[in-house]
């Protein structure tokens, strides 16, 4: 046996609306959608989208989590909870990356002007999409 890949699944408010962000702001394309449900891709980059639009949760019979708990998994407080990691081939993807993103006004609003080097070995480039989902872009060193 041989795991081979990981796609993430993030949180969303709103499909449509997440769509317009990843595929103006981030690069990526939509290879699938199906209500509250997408797949987008970007080069060899995954990335699944999923709507948590249930606000049930604000209104419980009685009001008490023991006996009306938060079940559903599609909660309204879920949308942007999320992050996930894309591997970029080079460290110079990883500079176009940071300078596409600084021309989109998606960069994480901590960054500092340049791809930062971690102290585990990687290069990195955080952005957010307009849920507040973190995606970080990164290169091993």
């Amino acid at each position: 046996m041989a795991l081979t890949q990981v796609i993430p699944a993030l949180p969303v408010a709103s499909v449509a609306s997440a769509i317009a962000c990843w595929t103006e702001r981030l690069g990526f394309s939509v290879a699938h959608q199906d209500g509250g449900f997408a797949v987008l891709i970007r080069d060899e980059a995954v990335v699944h989208l999923w709507q948590s639009d249930d606000d049930g949760w604000r209104v419980r019979p009685g009001d008490d989590l023991a006996t009306s708990p938060v079940v559903t998994g599609a909660e309204t407080f879920l949308a942007g909870t999320a992050s996930c990691r894309i591997r970029c081939t080079s460290s110079s993807d990883l500079d176009t990356i940071h300078a596409e993103l600084s021309a989109s006004d998606a960069l994480h609003p901590t960054d500092t002007g340049a791809p930062v080097d971690t102290p585990y070995g990687a290069r990195e480039v955080n952005a957010l999409d307009e849920d507040g989902n973190c995606i970080t872009f990164f290169y091993w060193v």
